[in-house]
């Protein structure tokens, strides 16, 4: 079978489930939990679209709207917004959703710069962004 190239994918979306053990004594995500989902996310949004190893450059303005609790299914989307040179800004959400009631709810939205390295790990170019995602 010939493989079929694709247009690279702008998004990237992750599923968990939120444990005791992520939780802090209130019952709800930690903060470094959330945005560790986040951060991967965004790497993965980035290599699937860059094909190149990235790394995170600066994550910003990360708002805690609403809390998580345990026991809610969150999803992290995380999507290709704005192409630099080398960079990229990944746009994330964590929507956490009640799996009883399927009530979905946007809890947490940031922004991540991630960079493209080349082989040597010296920032590479990257394609630039389609005007319609991939």
């Amino acid at each position: 079978m010939t493989p079929i190239a694709d247009p690279p994918s702008t998004e990237a979306r992750m599923l968990e489930i939120v444990f005791p053990d992520h939780t802090n004594h209130l019952g709800t995500l930690f903060g470094g939990t959330a945005l560790a989902w986040m951060d991967k996310a965004a790497f993965i949004a980035a290599s699937r679209y860059a094909r190149r190893t990235v790394v995170t450059a600066r994550s910003e303005q990360v708002d805690f709207k609403l809390p998580i609790r345990q026991g809610q299914l969150v999803e992290t989307i995380a999507r290709v917004a704005a192409v630099g040179r080398t960079s990229m800004q990944v746009e994330v959400e964590l929507v956490a959703e009640d799996l009883l009631s399927g009530e979905r709810e946007l809890c947490t939205r940031g922004h991540f710069v991630m960079i493209a390295l080349d082989a040597d790990g010296q920032p590479t170019p990257v394609p630039p962004l389609a005007s319609a995602p991939g």
